[in-house]
Parts: C-alpha cells; sequence; structure tokens
C-alpha cells in the first residue's frame, strides 16, 4: 500500500496548480481593500497585521477611526458559531455594556467569507476597545473589571448560546486526551493532571445547583483581552472561547491569571480582594460559589492545554515537555496557594 501511494504522488503533484497548505496569513494590503470596499471606508484606510494566534488578527484605521479585523482560522469556528457569539456582543451593546462590538457591511453582514488557500475562512470587523492593556493593574482597576463582569453576567445569567457547554467533559477529560497526543502519560506532569481532575470531577460532583449560576461565560477575562481607559474604565473583547457554563468560571480564570502576573502575593491578596468587591458591588457570590475558584481555575488551565494541543499549527513552537514543566508548575503554585490560604473567602 505504501508503495502505491509513493508512486501515486508524483502524478497528484502534477495537477496541483498551488500546494496544499494548512494555515495562511493573508495579506494585509488585500485585506484592507476588502474592508474599504465592504463597509465603505476611507479609501486611505490602512490594515496592519497585529498578531497571529489562535486567530489572525489586523488593526484598521482611516486615521479618525479604528476597528479590528478577526479572520479566523480554517475549521476553527463554523459560521454558526461566529454568529452565536455576534447575537451575545449584540445583547451586551443594547445593554450598554463596555465591550468590543461588531460591526456590520454596508449590507448588512457581519460575517466576511474570504476564500484562502486553505479553504473558506470568516471575518468579524469589531469596534476598537479605547485605552490600553496593563498587565501590572492597580486595585482600583481589579475592582472596576470586576464591576464590568459581573454586569456581564447579569445579562448573561440563565441565558444559553448554541455554543460549546462547558462541563467535566470538556473541562478536563476530553483535553486530556487531547494532551497525550503530544506527551506519554507515565511522566509526572500527566499523572498530576490526571490526579487533580479526579479532585475537580468530586468538587463538581458536590455542587449544589441551587446555590450556583450558570449563564453564558466569556472564559478567556484577563488583561491581554481588554483595554484600560484612565485606569478604571475597561472594554473587554474577545469573545471567541464564549460558551455556556457556572458564571464563576470567568471569576475564578481573571483570579488565577492575576495570581500569576502579580509575583508579590500581598499585592495579589490586595488586589483579588478588590476584584471580588467589584464584582460583588453588583451582584452576589454565593459561599458554594466562592469555595469552587481553586477548583474551577484549575479546570480551566487544563482546559487551555488541550486547546494549545488541539492546535499544535499554533502551539508547537513552545508545546514541548519542559513548556507542560513550567505550564504545570504554574497550577501546582496556584493549588498549593490555596490549600494554604483562604483568602478567597474572605469577602
Amino acid at each position: 500500500m505504501d508503495n502505491v501511494a509513493l508512486q501515486s504522488e508524483p502524478t497528484i503533484l502534477k495537477k496541483m496548480t498551488h500546494f496544499p497548505v494548512t494555515t495562511s496569513t493573508l495579506s494585509a494590503k488585500a485585506l484592507g481593500q476588502l474592508v474599504i470596499e465592504k463597509y465603505s471606508l476611507n479609501k486611505n484606510s490602512t490594515c496592519q497585521l497585529f498578531r497571529t494566534g489562535i486567530n489572525h488578527t489586523y488593526f484598521i484605521s482611516d486615521n479618525e477611526t479604528k476597528y479590528v479585523l478577526r479572520v479566523y482560522f480554517y475549521n476553527w469556528r463554523s459560521k454558526s458559531q461566529i454568529q452565536e457569539e455576534i447575537n451575545l456582543l449584540h445583547l451586551l451593546k443594547e445593554n450598554h455594556t463596555s465591550i468590543s462590538f461588531p460591526i456590520a457591511d454596508k449590507k448588512g453582514n457581519f460575517i466576511q467569507d474570504i476564500n484562502a488557500p486553505e479553504g473558506m475562512r470568516h471575518a468579524v470587523l469589531f469596534s476598537f476597545a479605547e485605552g490600553e492593556k496593563i498587565r501590572f493593574m492597580d486595585a482600583a482597576t481589579c475592582f472596576s473589571i470586576g464591576s464590568l463582569m459581573a454586569k456581564i453576567h447579569t445579562i448573561t445569567a440563565n441565558q444559553s448560546i448554541d455554543r460549546i457547554n462547558y462541563n467535566l467533559e470538556t473541562l478536563v477529560q476530553l483535553p486530556y486526551e487531547y494532551a497525550k497526543q503530544y506527551f506519554p502519560e507515565t511522566i509526572p506532569e500527566m499523572e498530576f493532571i490526571k490526579k487533580q481532575s479526579k479532585k475537580i470531577s468530586k468538587t463538581f460532583e458536590k455542587i449544589d445547583s441551587n446555590k450556583v449560576t450558570k449563564g453564558i461565560v466569556h472564559m478567556d477575562i484577563w488583561y491581554d483581552n481588554m483595554n484600560i481607559k484612565d485606569q478604571n474604565e475597561p472594554t473587554i473583547f474577545d469573545f471567541d472561547f464564549c460558551g455556556n457554563g457556572l458564571l464563576i468560571f470567568d471569576v475564578a480564570y481573571f483570579c488565577k491569571q492575576l495570581f500569576h502576573i502579580e509575583v508579590n502575593k500581598d499585592e495579589y491578596e490586595l488586589k483579588v480582594q478588590s476584584f471580588l468587591k467589584g464584582y460583588q458591588s453588583i451582584r452576589t457570590l454565593s459561599e458554594e460559589e466562592i469555595k469552587m475558584i481553586p477548583d474551577a481555575a484549575a479546570a480551566i488551565w487544563i482546559f487551555y492545554l488541550g486547546v494549545q494541543s488541539q492546535r499544535f499549527d499554533w502551539s508547537n513552537i513552545f508545546l514541548t515537555e519542559n513548556y507542560l514543566k513550567m505550564y504545570i508548575g504554574r497550577m501546582k503554585s496556584w493549588i498549593e496557594y490555596n490549600d494554604s490560604k483562604e483568602i478567597l473567602g474572605s469577602h
């Protein structure tokens, strides 16, 4: 069979006009021309590639107004999944929350189809979030972020969209299966994930459903997905991972990211308490939810290892055993900290 396959390859190659690709980087100039035409922008508008990651992000500017063009990776999100994200953003915008929102073209369409070399990709134009990214934020900024997150949750509580459901299967079980394609199950880090997954499962199974709130979650709220204006006016963007789950997931993820950014744990305690106070100035968290924060954050950490394993085209430059040791090391430090402290419980 191998010989047959090898013999047929030259014939296949002769028939190809272009060599197949798995991922392409689209021309910023061509995308700029597309956006100018579709959205009737100033003909002198510029388009610049900002970042390649899970998706590709471009900045569009006409000297007066800035926009963000997200070009989704091929087969990463279906058109219907993107539409669900857009519907959510419409809901949040209608309720006057500070988020980056989708913009319709001159025909009223929010999703653009782009015939890329690898196949059909989709793009959406978003408003530009005013302000700047602040990695090392102060307590007052954390309070403002907590307030905004809670405002979003008051709108998404007890709502659902036709996207991923964040549960034990999608958060810890499937990610472990994805990761073991790249890492032996016998190495200490994989054994730790398996052990921690069992602990998380027990926590989730004991949840009193009457004391936790489900709804639509963002699942990626941290400093890199928001801009801050005047220190206390955050705007949240990048809802690419939005789906259905416990609202405490968003709270837990922000707490964990803040924990890793803030080396001084006394400062972390001050800032995380300010964040939680900001959140609870808008909506109350139950004791059950607050107690879930350590394990909920650990579950999301496992989930994102699964994302990196799924998207090896993006993550292959760092998805190594050394990286896994670092990644799990950070997870261990979070768990050990919360085992020894009850700071999250005092609110």
